[in-house]
């Protein structure tokens, strides 16, 4: 049986959980992105689908909004998300 240690075996629950390791080094903003990317990826937002506003992420991740900001500036950069002026951020057309 392998041991892990605390930070190891709290990373690895938390990826399921879907929420932030706040003692994580990996920065907060990569962490939400890769929620957000995991949920389009298992079909949970779907194209034409819009992400969770910047408010909505505040509350639910506990996360500063420039980090919602900047994991969706993130995805869009990636080709996943696309950001529709006056109107959101949508997964984007595959």
């Amino acid at each position: 049986m392998v041991s892990l240690g605390w930070s190891q075996a709290s990373r690895l629950s938390n990826v399921s959980d879907d929420q932030i390791d706040q003692l994580s080094p990996e920065p907060r903003y990569l962490q939400l992105a890769a929620i957000l990317r995991a949920q389009i990826e298992r079909g949970e937002l779907q194209s034409g689908n819009a992400l969770p506003s910047q408010a909505t992420m505040v509350q639910r991740y506990g996360v500063a909004r420039m980090t919602a900001s900047r994991a969706v500036r993130l995805l869009v950069d990636e080709g996943l998300v696309v950001i529709v002026p006056g109107m959101g951020a949508f997964v984007a057309r595959r």
